[in-house]
């Protein structure tokens, strides 16, 4: 498509309905919203905490569930195979998940936190742990490729599953013992991670699935998807909302009462997630991937598995520690950051990609 038939962004902004289009309002809300009930609320925290099987929280389980079970509905699986035989986008995106993410957060944790050693192990943690989760939702917004999305999330998810545990001991023990730097271990087990997995990414996938075939041998696909998926699609960002509420009333107290190293810890995360999308985006374009694939490519590599990282934070080094606390931080500047990198990806499907993103999203529908 030429520069010329580009719609302007007013157009384009006005198909956004109420719900995204305010968004980021939203989910500001939410976060004052659960900060305050934490913090004045007697008991909701430890109410939260007690909620809990095998570490991971009931609610929290239930908000993410429901948020990602819209996304994966909208999903065709029947495009799948496509995605799989891109090998410039599969082998991209591993690169930048378990290469360069870890590497980078353990780069930005050293120089920005070097005398601060619970907080820096903390932010590495979040680094190991990519995105499985929320990622399905920025990209759904963004007007990305659902079957490379969920593609790439699978994947991830089976490297989280073999590979967390390794280079968890690998940035936590042995290269700090080679640089000369302080170590810091990291106990946790491969049941553990492949549980979190199989619950945050095996029950809505499965569910996305068993919807769309049993919608379209039932119904037909017309109906399935302008029927069926514009009924259950708001309830994606129900569910965000719901889940980003949980999480800052379970850590409103730490957050609120320790805001300067809340600040401290922020600012590596801030430059982990803008370095890591834009790095992203660059390259698909430079892979000729297109702006789909590209903003793809680009969330599932700045996003990262907070659950993951707070459960294993808690788990190894307690609910009060400092480790923890850089794990609760992680939502707090991931969601706006990545919020306000969905208006930038759909500016740059423009500005770098000469498409309009909703025209090409209904085209490849």
């Amino acid at each position: 498509m030429s520069t010329a038939t580009v719609p302007t962004a007013a157009p384009s902004a006005r198909r956004l309905s109420t719900l995204d289009r305010w968004l980021p309002l939203w989910i500001g809300l939410a976060m004052i919203g659960g900060i305050v009930i934490g913090r004045f609320i007697p008991g909701v925290s430890d109410l939260l905490a007690r909620l809990e099987v095998g570490g991971i929280s009931i609610p929290i389980a239930l908000g993410l569930l429901v948020m990602m079970y819209p996304v994966l509905a909208k999903v065709r699986y029947d495009k799948v195979a496509a995605v799989t035989g891109d090998k410039k986008l599969l082998l991209s995106s591993l690169a930048l998940n378990w290469l360069v993410g870890p590497a980078l957060m353990f780069a930005l944790a050293w120089a920005f936190l070097p005398d601060l050693p619970e907080y820096r192990t903390g932010l590495i943690i979040v680094g190991l742990a990519r995105c499985i989760a929320m990622v399905v939702i920025w990209n759904d917004l963004a007007c990305g490729d659902r079957e490379a999305a969920a593609v790439l999330v699978a994947i991830n998810s089976v490297f989280q599953v073999v590979a967390f545990s390794l280079l968890g001991w690998f940035y936590l023990t042995v290269l700090p013992g080679w640089l000369g730097l302080d170590s810091q271990g990291l106990d946790i087990s491969i049941g553990q991670i492949a549980l979190n997995v199989l619950i945050f990414l095996g029950i809505p996938l499965v569910a996305g699935f068993a919807s769309r075939f049993i919608g379209e041998r039932i119904k037909g696909r017309d109906w399935y998807e302008d029927r069926f998926l514009p009924k259950i699609g708001p309830w994606a960002l129900y569910g965000l909302l719901f889940t980003i509420v949980l999480l800052f009333a379970l850590q409103g107290e730490q957050v609120t009462s320790r805001p300067w190293d809340v600040a401290r810890i922020a600012l590596p995360l801030l430059a982990y997630f803008a370095i890591m999308w834009f790095v992203g985006l660059f390259t698909g374009k430079a892979l000729g991937l297109g702006y789909a694939r590209s903003s793809t490519l680009a969330f599932t590599a700045a996003g990262n598995n907070f659950e993951l990282a707070i459960a294993v934070a808690i788990g190894t080094f307690g609910a009060t520690s400092g480790q923890a606390l850089a794990g609760v931080v992680g939502p707090l500047i991931e969601v706006p950051v990545l919020v306000g990198l969905v208006y930038v990806s759909l500016w740059a499907a423009r500005r770098w990609f000469h498409t309009d993103p909703y025209t090409a999203e209904r085209i490849s529908s």
